[in-house]
């Protein structure tokens, strides 16, 4: 059979033996398309049985140039963070894919790889034209893991793998990121060059207003309905973990909110912080609207995809400067 992998059909039928055991042969092997940062591949055995085969090759990832100029730390991508995550999340009650082994020797191959759970279901969002009482079923269950998991605190901000978590006001990080990826976008987009300065005024302004903090909740770090499989019983599952971490919850719940529109009410926390949540949603239309934009750049195989996020993103930032986020601020 035609067989293109990272590995050779021998080495994941050895690898596959190795976790399982001998009564495990390859059937097929499928390229899951759609992620980012990292190559999924779907592993069918002859007796029936699924998993997905993980490998975290930079040179694949469209965002190799922003990891590697990231301090360590810093980084959302290794192998070695999806496992820490993995554990921490699992060992809350949190569901999200079993690792059925992670292989990180790298030995043979200058990448990590893991055999992981395969959940047979489909993503949130296609239950969001389901009858009200389905929605019911999967949201609100899904609402209490995110509380749950935001339940685990921190006096540090940072990700579990990082050996200088650090205190202090972790939305200036944000704040910087920012401007960064907002000087991106002005290169290339002449509507957002002419509104630059007044974008930047905005968030140096909505920063100025948020009071210090000491403590943070453990975030997913980027929870759109595409992070968030649903199994055939119904029941939420987060994905693509490697960039959870303790943090502010505001920044999960404004990207939640615009994520998730009118299914937010399912989600949504009684306790925010009004302040963070307009900071950190202006940042993260920014952030969408740059992430988008290198994606068309850099030969991302859905330009559809691509091109929707970044004129969406784009247009919520002007949106906001105009009036609606910045005149909320001062209610």
């Amino acid at each position: 059979m035609d067989f293109v992998c990272h590995l050779t059909h021998e080495e994941l039928q050895q690898y596959l033996r190795q976790v399982f055991g001998s009564g495990y042969s390859i059937a097929r092997v499928d390229r899951m398309h759609g992620g980012a940062q990292k190559v999924v591949y779907k592993v069918v055995s002859t007796n029936h049985f699924t998993c997905v085969l993980y490998v975290w090759d930079l040179s694949m990832n469209y965002f190799q140039q922003e990891i590697e100029d990231k301090e360590p730390g810093e980084s959302s991508y290794s192998g070695e963070l999806f496992e820490l995550n993995n554990k921490f999340l699992t060992k809350r009650g949190i569901r999200t894919p079993a690792v059925y082994d992670m292989n990180r020797v790298r030995d043979r191959h200058p990448f990590d790889f893991a055999l992981v759970e395969y959940v047979s279901g489909r993503p949130v969002e296609d239950y969001f034209q389901s009858d009200p009482e389905t929605q019911e079923q999967v949201l609100i269950p899904l609402g209490h893991m995110i509380a749950a998991m935001h339940a685990s605190h921190s006096e540090t901000f940072g990700k579990l793998n990082s050996g200088g978590r650090r205190r202090g006001d972790c939305h200036k990080l944000i704040l910087e990121n920012a401007i960064k990826r907002l000087q991106y976008l002005s290169q290339h987009l002449s509507d957002v060059a002419a509104k630059q300065d007044k974008v930047l005024l905005t968030l140096e302004d909505l920063a100025s207003a948020i009071k210090p903090r000491g403590h943070y909740g453990f975030i997913h770090g980027e929870l759109g309905p595409d992070h968030v499989l649903v199994n055939e019983k119904l029941e939420p599952y987060l994905i693509d973990i490697e960039g959870a971490e303790f943090f502010d919850i505001e920044h999960e719940y404004s990207f939640l909110e615009f994520r998730f529109g009118n299914h937010y009410k399912y989600l949504k926390d009684g306790g925010l912080d009004r302040d963070r949540m307009l900071f950190y949603k202006l940042h993260h239309h920014i952030s969408c609207a740059s992430g988008g934009l290198k994606l068309l750049h850099r030969g991302f195989p859905d330009k559809c995809l691509a091109r929707q996020i970044v004129e969406y993103n784009t247009q919520s930032v002007i949106h906001f400067i105009q009036g609606q986020g910045a005149e909320c601020s001062r209610e």
